[in-house]
């Protein structure tokens, strides 16, 4: 066990929750708990330009839903707090002002039209522009000025950024939990904007200064910061802080294997990408999500959690607790995880099977007051284990069973024509005598005595089987036949084989 693990989980408000986000939070969450440590929820919210009025929310109540909840966070033990990085703008201020006088970071003047003209002209001598240590004592920063001319800039008002001064000539050993060490040349570092001229800090230096004050012990996030991570160690070297263990996770692929999962490969293969359903507030859009279309957390989380890590055994379903317990940064895979709908689906469909019930009528029952049927919870819990194990989805139970709830109306057309033959109408007429008869209705006599009357009467069973399933079904499926009749009872199983005979 690792000691003192502070880990943070820090989205941008800028939307909804992508499953990506969702599996780094928490991956953050079972380190913590291995460790004993804290997981701290930090809203990086300094592009003010991108904000989103309810994403905050949405990444909240994702988080609740997966049950991998924050131990600090905004509006819950705030230690550190506050833990919005826009409630926090006064502190990056101090902390810049520090940089520029250690000699770490300079203002720079140049506009936006500047850059753009340096950009180009560089693009048409094949080359490309980097801001750095070849070409920043050319352009209009403070290091190329004197201290007057820049003094007299910023008392003017001039509108300035605050860049990082990336050392010239030096080769980062820099190490990763995951990927073990990487090697940087800082020649081939650009002098990043750490302080916008809106008085707003860059992610990175807002990033680097709250994991510091936050005692932040391990940084793990996606593979997409791995270009910050020469900056983010040079920061803290520059403040003369220590710098904490970086651990940075594989992208979750496309299902074809190549590329970044996005929300455009579930649109057009017909999956969720985001844990709960999003409306966008501007453009009213909804976007679909894994508990709406009836997905249950566990199977989501489970899901998630073998997408780039491996247990080193065969075990596929895990519960928290165990992901817990088998969790190691050491066995997170440096390459890229495919992303499978059938295998979510497949996890789901685990999940459903190992559930009680009860709990699963309670869901189902939900469904069918919304259809205004109202029956007692021990006949929809029959039903449920009648036919749950051909379901992925609890919303899967009402086209398996809902001839247990209401009478067909119409019956499946080829079904009607290969096994309803001109001798039919009579036996299912006879039939309905022979159920009229029977005194004790249970599924196992009702079976032993129709068999004997079908045997008596020396026709075979596909003839009298098939169009009785028809007549009670509407179709040729569904759970074993004599228990159907069991359950709906001789009054409905009747009346159904009469409207058989008088419709077909």
């Amino acid at each position: 066990m690792i000691d003192n693990v502070r880990v943070r989980f820090a989205p941008s408000p800028t939307g909804p929750l992508h499953m990506g986000g969702v599996r780094t939070a928490l991956f953050n969450y079972l380190f913590a708990k291995k460790n004993n440590g804290t997981f701290v929820l930090r809203i990086e919210d300094t592009d003010q330009t991108r904000y989103v009025e309810n994403a905050e929310e949405y990444i909240i109540h994702s988080l609740e839903w997966c049950k991998i909840p924050f131990d600090e966070g905004p509006n819950k033990n705030e230690k550190f707090g506050p833990y919005r990085q826009s409630e926090r703008k006064d502190l990056y201020k101090k902390y810049i002002e520090i940089l520029v006088a250690k000699g770490w970071a300079y203002y720079a003047f140049d506009t936006a039209e500047e850059l753009d003209a340096h950009r180009k002209d560089h693009e048409q001598k094949g080359k490309t522009f980097i801001y750095n240590w070849h070409n920043r004592l050319k352009l209009k920063n403070s290091l190329a000025l004197t201290a007057a001319e820049t003094q007299q800039k910023i008392a003017a008002g001039e509108k300035h950024v605050i860049r990082f001064k990336t050392p010239q000539d030096e080769v980062l050993k820099l190490q990763d939990e995951i990927r073990g060490e990487i090697t940087i040349d800082t020649n081939t570092l650009d002098d990043k904007v750490l302080f916008k001229s809106d008085g707003m800090p860059t992610y990175h230096l807002a990033n680097i200064v709250d994991d510091h004050l936050m005692e932040i012990s391990h940084v793990i996030r996606g593979e997409e910061w791995l270009p910050s991570l020469p900056l983010h160690v040079l920061l803290y070297r520059a403040f003369e802080w220590e710098a904490p263990k970086f651990a940075h996770l594989p992208l979750i692929l496309k299902p074809v294997g190549k590329g970044k999962l996005s929300k455009r490969d579930g649109d057009k293969l017909g999956f969720p990408v985001f844990p709960l359903a999003y409306t966008n507030p501007v453009s009213n859009e909804v976007s679909r999500g894994y508990k709406e279309d009836g997905y249950f957390s566990e199977a989501f989380v489970n899901m998630l959690a073998l997408l780039g890590w491996n247990p080193g055994t065969e075990q596929e379903l895990f519960s928290l607790e165990e992901l817990t317990k088998a969790f190691d940064l050491k066995r997170v895979s440096k390459a890229g995880a495919k992303f499978s709908p059938d295998k979510t689906k497949w996890f789901n469909e685990q999940y459903l099977q190992q559930k009680e019930d009860t709990a699963l009528a309670v869901l189902f029952s939900e469904s069918l007051v919304e259809k205004g049927i109202h029956k007692e919870s021990s006949y929809v819990e029959k039903v449920v284990s009648l036919v749950k194990e051909r379901a992925s989805f609890v919303n899967d139970f009402w086209d398996l069973s809902s001839f247990f709830f209401e009478n067909p109306t119409a019956f499946d057309a080829k079904a009607v024509k290969k096994q309803w033959k001109e001798t039919t109408p009579d036996l299912m007429g006879e039939l309905i005598g022979v159920l009229r008869e029977i005194e004790n209705f249970e599924s196992k006599n009702i079976e032993e005595i129709v068999k004997s009357w079908i045997t008596s009467k020396e026709v075979g069973f596909g003839k009298v089987m098939q169009p009785l399933r028809l007549s009670l079904v509407g179709a040729l499926k569904g759970p074993h036949l004599f228990d159907i009749i069991e359950m709906i009872g001789k009054e409905s199983a009747v009346a159904r084989i009469q409207y058989a005979i008088d419709t077909l």
